[in-house]
């Protein structure tokens, strides 16, 4: 007898590891094997990447700064830990059911007839509660699925802070820009408040016509439109950092110009290869989506098969107090359940069918993260590769327009050329001013996007792990 129960507990725990969830193949990434090179990619070296850090990138005092106060206290940060923690939460209430629920009551009572005689009773009794023995690995590869979306929400949490990192470097380089374009808003309206002047005084003089006075004072107008849109712009920027900040910001910490913006954002070097998008935040979520998926086939399968659960109760139980404790007063009992459908117009069937489909969803999201990613590196490689180039000629086209505008301007005034081409001079040194500053913010902004796009950030975990 002995031998017969061994044999059936032995056989019920070889059950009750089985699994019915298919094993989970990632597939070769659907990419090639590193970035396009050529002469739009100034293709540098084919060595792996070094790990990142945003610091390493972001090398601005101020700037690594106001990214620390952003983790402490960035809010759309904290909404993503706190889903994180939810997340791992749910795994230990699912994993809960593999287990068995125990449970303990207890019940005293009194009577007394007319004569007086009285008797009491109590109970107390512990038990095991609906045990469901997983013999098919359904609670199993239930718990399995839970626990890779807590995984996945995880990485999403990574990329919540990848972002906001490279957001906050963003508005940073952008109110350096701003800034740039404020100080050429003020120059401009100065010469054209001096242009002014000096075409009302040779129109009181009789040397210049009327339309030459209203002319510049258009230039005088448009300027200080100019001044006031970037006052506003600055305003919104400061906006914008505060909110990624999630507080103050203290203005010694923004950029006075570009000029300081450039060398504190480096740059990356392309031709590296392609698989450093596996660490990608987005991509490793994907990758999770697609285990929980798989596992979740396997709680579809099981479901096809009978569910067993077991009960068990253990107690005293008397009908005087004084006799609680004696041999008569303890009883147990055992027991079990078996379900089994026999008909359900192939719902669980379909069931399989459902978490088999989402699981080719998966496969095919997770595919597409790395496409995706692939892309939005390849892109950024695109505008890195060319934009020295372009830097070069928005200043070539500066220094070319400030002395088209001196000229014109010292021709105006020997009388040699008309007004309207001293007027267009200056319009098109406002412009290739613009034009340059873009330009270099463009230039900030494609390192930026790099550093995003390769979500290469070392410790973009730590401040999960310091949220547990």
């Amino acid at each position: 007898m002995t031998g017969t129960r061994a044999l059936l507990m032995a056989s019920t725990l070889a059950l009750a590891g089985c699994s019915l969830a298919p094993k989970t193949v990632l597939p070769t990434p659907p990419v090639p094997q590193s970035w396009p090179a050529g002469d739009a990619y100034l293709l540098q070296s084919e060595a792996a990447l070094p790990v990142l850090s945003y610091k390493s990138v972001f090398t601005d005092p101020r700037l690594q700064s106001l990214t620390d106060q952003a983790l402490a206290n960035n809010r759309d940060l904290r909404v993503a830990y706190a889903n994180v923690a939810a997340a791992r939460a749910q795994v230990r209430v699912t994993r809960s059911g593999q287990f068995p629920e125990l449970g303990i009551s207890a019940g005293a009572g009194y009577s007394d007839s007319d004569g007086g005689n009285g008797s009491g009773d109590f109970s107390l009794r512990g038990g095991i509660t609906a045990f469901e023995l997983d013999l098919f690995g359904k609670l199993a590869n239930a718990t399995e699925a839970d626990r890779n979306r807590a995984l996945g929400t995880e990485a999403a949490s990574r990329t919540v802070r990848l972002a906001l990192i490279a957001s906050l470097a963003d508005a940073w380089a952008t109110y350096g820009a701003d800034r740039d374009l404020f100080k050429i808003a003020e120059d401009t309206a100065a010469n054209a408040r001096e242009s002014v002047r000096l075409t009302k005084a040779r129109l009181d003089g009789g040397v210049a016509p009327r339309t030459d006075l209203r002319q510049a004072e258009q230039i005088l107008a448009t300027a200080e439109d100019a001044i006031a849109q970037q006052r506003t712009a600055l305003a919104q920027d400061e906006n914008l950092i505060r909110l990624l900040v999630g507080g103050d910001v203290d203005r010694t910490l923004l950029p006075a110009n570009l000029t300081e913006v450039t060398p504190a954002i480096v740059s990356l070097p392309a031709g590296v290869s392609s698989e450093i998008l596996l660490r990608r935040p987005d991509v490793i979520e994907a990758e999770y989506g697609l285990r929980a998926a798989n596992a979740d086939i396997g709680v579809a399968r099981a479901q096809l098969f009978p569910s067993i659960s077991l009960t068990g109760l253990l107690g005293f139980a008397s009908n005087a107090l004084s006799g609680l404790f004696d041999g008569g007063s303890f009883s147990w009992s055992a027991g079990g359940d078996a379900t089994a459908t026999i008909f359900d117009a192939g719902g669980r069937r379909a069931g399989v069918a459902v978490s088999e489909a989402q699981r080719d969803a998966a496969l095919a999201g997770y595919e597409g993260a790395i496409q995706t990613a692939f892309r939005e590196v390849a892109d950024a490689l695109a505008v890195q590769g060319t934009i020295s180039e372009r830097v070069r000629a928005a200043a070539a086209n500066t220094e070319a327009a400030a002395d088209t505008a001196t000229l014109a301007d010292a021709r105006y005034k020997g009388g040699v050329d008309s007004f309207l081409s001293s007027l267009d001079a200056q319009r098109s040194l406002y412009s290739a001013r613009r034009s340059e500053v873009g330009t270099q913010l463009l230039l900030v902004q494609t390192r930026i996007a790099l550093f995003r796009a390769l979500g290469g950030d070392s410790s973009a975990g730590s401040d999960v792990e310091r949220s547990r």
